[in-house]
């Protein structure tokens, strides 16, 4: 059996070559353009890079302020709910003693009505029995000087 002896040979950059150039849309993804060390471009296949890694975070320290927020949170949620649980217990006397509030508003109000017009009717009344009519009260007061005496006089009619 006989084999067949092939030639290898090398391309330089002085050989023309019969293929045409590719594209840059048509390297598949992986493949580069190269240049070797003695000036020949070729296609080859390039380890592909690893993305940048993400910046670690910096711990930051957590503001006072929110410190004091955190903790009065719970405080003033508890405050808030006794007082609504008190109010609870407590809107049936708040109602009766609103009740009873407008009914002294009330009495207050006609007693500040009412009283005046009793006097007056009780006083026509006692007048009209003495038999005397309205009483009328004339004051006289004379002075001489800036700083003189004064003397007055009171008349009943």
């Amino acid at each position: 059996m006989h084999e067949t002896a092939y030639e290898i040979t090398t391309l330089t950059p002085q050989q023309p070559t019969t293929h045409t150039a590719m594209l840059p849309t048509e390297i598949p993804p992986g493949v580069q353009m190269v240049t070797l060390p003695g000036g020949i471009r070729t296609l080859a296949y390039t380890p592909q890079q690893a993305p940048p890694m993400p910046p670690v975070p910096v711990a930051q320290p957590i503001p006072a302020w929110a410190k004091t927020t955190a903790l009065l949170t719970p405080t003033i949620g508890g405050g808030v709910a006794a007082a609504g649980i008190g109010i609870s217990y407590a809107a049936p006397g708040l109602i009766a003693m609103s009740q009873a509030l407008w009914a002294a508003v009330a009495l207050i109000a006609a007693a500040a009505i009412g009283v005046p017009m009793l006097l007056r009717l009780g006083r026509s009344a006692a007048d009209t029995e003495a038999g005397r009519g309205t009483t009328h009260i004339t004051q006289t007061i004379t002075a001489t000087g800036m700083f003189g005496r004064s003397n007055g006089t009171i008349n009943h009619h």
